[in-house]
């Protein structure tokens, strides 16, 4: 067997948190390694909504999204594009008294985190949005909070890498990882073999089989967000929405088109992920009720992929608690594409410095830990497929397209 290749660090998953990872250590000199069995950002990094908003998070990821949010704004410099990014505002909206209570409340905890939160009641949504439907009785809106195309900008970050002088391999399924007591090996199926002294592991739903086979199991389960385009229409909607509470999510792009989300779908297999009747039903009533504009708006396109979520929605961030050099990058539940970038930059610091320069305790694997025990080296199953439909669903019968 040949000799493997010895690079500072392996990355093992090419989406946006990985390819950061990468991005940032290759700036810093380091040999680095960016392994993805697919494409780049063909997974979550790739098909998500594009939301890139602060607002919303719980307060122990706004550091590391504040990070972020510099990032984004000098997204081109970082990696060669700026991946239809706009900062159009993020609006949240409340249905209920109860729900506009959480945003003031949200609001006031978050006052210093640079958020500069807008609460606008239902006379102050009407005028400033009048597209919003009437079960809007208020909002929150956060301006410089944005979106802009997954497609574009999660591969972005891996060819920066590559261009940065990271050695990047697609169809570079990892099929073994072990410790030879110094440092890493980690095998390909095409036989390809690296070594190195540290390990990111940031294969976003699967990360959870290589946490434990080195003793820290986590409770991570595959959740798959429903996911729909719609047909080109006129311009109505000049921000991005939320909603308190959950439900729904929209944008509409420059072309006209409105990207939708909200629920969950389903894994058919472990190569397919679809959207769901139900959950795409769900979608329509929630469109209809709140963006009224949308009535008689045809879904184009509809779609799901497998993202990994844990029982409090935090990621897991930082370095093992078991072996030296293993640094863990996953579980963002959904809400990775933003927070992507500084996240990646965190673990590209630990790797240089010994230490992120942005606190990630909150993130520590060590939560989910009781009795650590170390496995044999890894056999890594085939991961799931990220994959849409190209139905055509009426949003709503029986009135015309604005």
């Amino acid at each position: 067997m040949s000799q493997p290749t010895e690079v500072d660090a392996v990355v093992i998953g090419g989406g946006i948190v990985g390819a950061s990872a990468a991005l940032f250590l290759a700036l810093w000199g380091k040999r680095v390694a960016l392994l993805e069995r697919d494409f780049f950002g063909s997974h979550s990094s790739g098909v998500n909504y594009g939301g890139v908003r602060r607002q919303g998070r719980p307060l122990s990821q706004l550091p590391l999204s504040q990070r972020a949010h510099e990032i984004w704004g000098d997204l081109r410099a970082f990696i060669g594009t700026d991946g239809e990014y706009v900062r159009s505002g993020h609006l949240k909206l409340a249905r209920s008294d109860k729900d506009m209570a959480s945003l003031a409340a949200y609001e006031q905890a978050t006052r210093g985190f640079g958020l500069d939160l807008q609460l606008l009641d239902h006379r102050q949504l009407r005028a400033r949005f009048p597209w919003a439907g009437d079960v809007a009785v208020g909002a929150s809106l956060c301006a410089d909070d944005g979106h802009a195309n997954p497609r574009l900008v999660s591969p972005a970050f891996a060819f920066a890498a590559r261009r940065a002088g990271a050695q990047t391999f697609e169809q570079a399924h990892v099929t073994q990882v072990s410790h030879d007591g110094k440092a890493f090996v980690v095998q390909t199926a095409n036989t390809q073999r690296f070594r190195a002294p540290w390990l990111l592991n940031c294969a976003g739903a699967w990360a959870a089989q290589l946490a434990q086979q080195f003793g820290e199991p986590v409770p991570m389960r595959a959740g798959h967000p429903a996911m729909l385009v719609t047909e080109p229409l006129p311009m109505f909607m000049d921000v991005s929405t939320g909603v308190e509470g959950g439900g729904i999510y929209a944008r509409q792009v420059a072309r006209g088109n409105c990207v939708l989300g909200g629920g969950q779908g389903f894994a058919l297999d472990p190569a397919t992920a679809r959207p769901g009747q139900a959950a795409i039903l769900e979608i329509l009533r929630n469109a209809a009720e709140l963006y009224p504009p949308l009535a008689g708006a045809q879904a184009i396109r509809t779609w799901s992929g497998t993202e990994g979520y844990l029982p409090d929605r935090e990621p897991v961030l930082g370095a093992s608690s078991t072996q030296p050099g293993l640094l863990h990058g996953f579980g963002f539940a959904g809400s990775g594409f933003q927070i992507g970038p500084a996240a990646g930059e965190a673990l590209a610091h630990t790797v240089c410095t010994g230490a992120s320069s942005i606190d990630l305790t909150p993130f520590s694997i060590q939560r989910f830990q009781s009795q650590p025990q170390p496995q044999p080296q890894l056999q890594l199953p085939a991961t799931a497929v990220l994959s849409g439909t190209d139905n055509v669903i009426p949003l709503l019968r029986g009135r015309s397209n604005p």
